[in-house]
């Protein structure tokens, strides 16, 4: 089973929103979580890409998402440990805190599209039903084992593996590259 290309959208932005607005750190390097205009244009990066518009964002927006990404880093965490009923806790509350519930709209060019939010709701809470209710699709079927945490050393930056054989163990080729290459000095 794999990701539909609308689930995979939400999961995929939640995966940025995680690494993009929390603390932690990336490949190797800490990282903080932004604050002030550094937030808006850090989560204006996390939902923009694939096609879509470059959306506006408002500083309560920013906040409002980097408070859900706080929240969805453990959904991560316990999906890639195989702790799918920590995972689904968390979901839960975090489904119950974003007002997720499935609705119809229709588009901009026509035709309906599902959305996990009311279409009068704003940038924050929409993108937080979403990402919520993609994880949530994820977690409750055969693919919680497809939200991973990096691997390598002084990382934790969380991904979305959608290799065929559910391989994936880093966050990027740079990570992989320094994770093999300090094995090869440890042997040498």
């Amino acid at each position: 089973m794999t990701f539909d290309s609308h689930v995979f959208t939400l999961v995929d932005v939640a995966a940025r929103l995680v690494n993009r607005l929390t603390d932690g750190s990336d490949r190797g390097q800490p990282v903080s979580r932004p604050v002030g205009p550094e937030l808006v244009t850090a989560t204006r990066a996390a939902l923009a890409g694939d096609g879509r518009r470059d959306p506006v964002v408002a500083e309560s927006d920013a906040v409002a998402l980097a408070e859900c990404a706080a929240a969805m880093r453990p959904v991560f965490e316990a999906a890639h440990r195989g702790d799918v009923d920590t995972a689904a806790g968390q979901l839960n509350g975090l489904l119950e805190r974003s007002g997720a519930r499935p609705q119809l709209d229709l588009s901009h060019g026509g035709g309906w599209q599902v959305h996990f939010h009311g279409s009068d709701e704003g940038l924050a809470s929409g993108w937080a039903a979403g990402c919520a209710t993609g994880l949530a699709l994820a977690v409750g079927s055969n693919l919680a084992g497809r939200l991973g945490v990096c691997d390598a050393d002084r990382c934790d930056r969380v991904f979305v593996d959608t290799s065929k054989n559910n391989g994936r163990r880093f966050c990027s080729t740079t990570c992989q590259n320094r994770t093999k290459t300090a094995a090869y000095r440890a042997r040498n």
